[in-house]
């Protein structure tokens, strides 16, 4: 089953793993949302920097810290997402009580572990 997923600190630097994680994504024929500080793209998936509405996300995966997630809490949640992946880095105790308050499953795991052992 294919899973719309966001990756939240997508960036274009092919060295970061928010990067290797669109293409894997991409790869294995999840559609991907990917948003960043910076517009960019990442194969044929853009960057966009702003918060769009989206329907039908069912993962966000995180690849932004957890200073850096605050401002999008809100946002995260009004997708009204199946899942939230804190990758390494990112756990995040605050948003994974609120999430899992409001049914989302929280999982801390490796976006590329997970797809690599076809765990996604």
């Amino acid at each position: 089953m294919k899973k719309k997923t966001m990756v939240l600190g997508a960036s274009t630097n092919t060295e970061r793993y928010s990067n290797m994680a669109v293409k894997k994504l991409q790869l294995h024929q999840h559609p991907v949302v990917a948003i960043g500080n910076k517009i960019g793209t990442i194969n044929d998936t853009p960057i966009i920097k702003e918060t769009p509405d989206i329907n039908d996300v069912d993962t966000v995966t995180l690849y932004l810290n957890p200073t850096n997630q605050q401002p999008y809490y809100d946002y995260i949640l009004s997708l009204h997402p199946k899942r939230i992946i804190f990758n390494p880095g990112t756990e995040n105790k605050t948003l994974e009580k609120i999430a899992t308050e409001k049914g989302i499953q929280t999982i801390e795991a490796c976006t590329l572990v997970l797809l690599a052992t076809n765990q996604f």
